[in-house]
């Protein structure tokens, strides 16, 4: 029997996979596929104070082992998200989910994570520093150390529950600002948010996203996401969920190996619905070939020693 539990500051998972947010939306929807009590948890879809109806159309560019994204956080505000998508979920997830809360100011965050903090459904909130599809807000919080910091405390003064950073990779030095949150109080770190991309159509010289710009995330950037995950898991004390361009049981492996606890399992739901169940169910046997008894054996497995 194959242990694969892993806890992130006291909250249990049964498995170390959690669909990314933005990626599954409010998690209901997914029940239609599979039974969604066999994920970790769920990284809800990035909630912000008030409503936002997103970025303008096209949102979505694909590209060779990948896509790019501007959607612009759309949500329903996070009064909605307690009242009425929350509920929704829980009829059909019985676990602590993951809250991901963005801001355009500190005042946002800071109010948007203590409603959400009030949730019964929430067991770790995720504090998004670092979405690259939205302008005066998210990621230009978290480019600099002072600026993580300084929302951490803030929000941190308001919260009872865990508190984890996502950081962007769009950075020169990541680990500066994951020690910064870590400083300011963060129980623990969630890495990486999506690299910049963009894609140009050829047939009329323009843009392929309204936005310009957007989030490039898939399989592409699991090497990047490693190397990150394995830069901070050897200077921070707090625990890790990694995320970017996961798609396989051993992608799970090998993040939890660089420093993760947990894992999230972004753009690999757009392209197959059952990915995280696929990974869950491949987990045990992998274990058993690479002579993996417990997954919490393996967290930092490759740090420096």
């Amino acid at each position: 029997m194959r242990d694969t539990s892993v806890s992130l500051s006291g909250v249990r998972l049964d498995n170390p996979v959690i669909p990314a947010s933005g990626c599954f939306g409010f998690g209901y929807v997914m029940s239609e596929y599979y039974d969604l009590d066999i994920l970790g948890s769920i990284s809800i879809k990035g909630t912000t104070l008030s409503p936002r109806a997103g970025n303008p159309l096209p949102r979505v560019a694909e590209c060779p082992e990948g896509l790019i994204n501007s959607v612009g956080l759309q949500n329903p505000g996070v009064h909605k998200v307690v009242s009425e998508e929350l509920p929704k979920l829980r009829k059909v997830f019985h676990k602590p989910v993951v809250a991901n809360i963005s801001g355009f100011s500190i005042d946002e965050y800071v109010e948007a994570c203590r409603v959400i903090d009030g949730a019964e459904e929430v067991g770790i909130i995720e504090l998004n520093v670092s979405c690259p599809n939205v302008h005066g807000g998210g990621m230009s919080f978290g480019t600099q150390p002072e600026s993580v910091a300084e929302v951490v405390k803030a929000v941190k003064e308001v919260v009872t529950k865990p508190l984890y950073v996502k950081l962007t990779p769009n950075v020169t030095d990541i680990v500066k600002i994951a020690c910064a949150a870590e400083d300011a109080g963060a129980d623990g770190l969630c890495l990486i948010n999506t690299l910049l991309g963009m894609r140009i159509d050829t047939k009329t010289r323009r843009p392929v996203v309204a936005n310009k710009v957007g989030g490039f995330s898939g399989p592409a950037i699991f090497p990047v996401a490693v190397r990150m995950i394995w830069q901070v898991a050897s200077a921070v004390n707090i625990p890790i969920i990694g995320c970017g361009g996961v798609s396989t049981a051993d992608n799970v492996i090998e993040m939890m190996m660089a420093g993760a606890t947990a894992v999230e399992v972004g753009s690999a739901n757009l392209v197959n619905p059952y990915a995280c169940k696929d990974i869950i169910e491949a987990l045990p046997s992998r274990m058993e070939k690479l002579g993996i008894a417990s997954l919490l054996d393996i967290i930092g497995a490759a740090l420096p020693r």
